[in-house]
């Protein structure tokens, strides 16, 4: 082979080792400009104006159309039973009634305690329809709070007081443990009676 064939053959090979370097190079660039792109867009950063989607229950004014009000009982306290408010608050305030009673011991104690309860909130119906949703796991946390709840604290408003607030939250823990948000702003009970 002569000199000058040689060389041309180098060249030839040199210059596509070049241009598949550099096509692999180029792939590798629009490969990681793609995914950083669809990182930003999964971000919120491009195409959602910086901000994530808050789709939690909104609070509803009074008269304001909530799309995911439950329909309407015609009678109070059928289980899953809910009743509109009006009350003083710029806000509409839904009721949910639990069907059954709730029975339980009392910590350290032979006494037993026997409540019917509802719940309220003023955010959209969502939150009734989880609630109707996870009954049963509600049911659970309840019992469970009415069971470490010492006798003597019953008897007391203030110890009745602190106990609503501890099965609002016990609702809430399973609201957001099982949809991401609570919503329910009290505890009423319904009747109350210790034996």
């Amino acid at each position: 082979m002569s000199k000058k064939h040689e060389d041309a053959e180098e060249k030839g090979k040199k210059g596509k080792k070049g241009l598949v370097v550099k096509a692999a190079l180029g792939l590798g660039l629009i490969a990681a400009g793609g995914g950083a792109a669809f990182g930003m867009m999964q971000a919120g950063v491009i195409g959602g104006h910086g901000e994530k989607e808050d789709n939690s229950p909104k609070l509803i004014l009074k008269g304001e159309e909530d799309p995911y009000a439950p329909p309407s009982k015609e009678k109070e306290g059928e289980g899953g039973g809910d009743v509109f408010g009006e009350g003083g608050s710029k806000y509409r305030t839904i009721y949910y009634s639990f069907a059954d009673d709730f029975t339980s011991n009392l910590k350290h104690s032979d006494a037993l305690v026997q409540v019917s309860l509802a719940a309220s909130t003023q955010r959209d119906g969502r939150v009734l329809l989880w609630m109707k949703k996870h009954e049963l796991a509600i049911r659970s946390a309840m019992l469970t709070v009415l069971a470490d709840t010492p006798e003597e604290q019953v008897y007391s408003v203030g110890g009745k007081e602190q106990l609503q607030k501890r099965l609002a939250k016990a609702i809430n823990d399973v609201l957001k443990e099982r949809e991401g948000f609570g919503g329910v702003d009290n505890v009423y009970f319904r009747s109350f009676i210790v034996q």
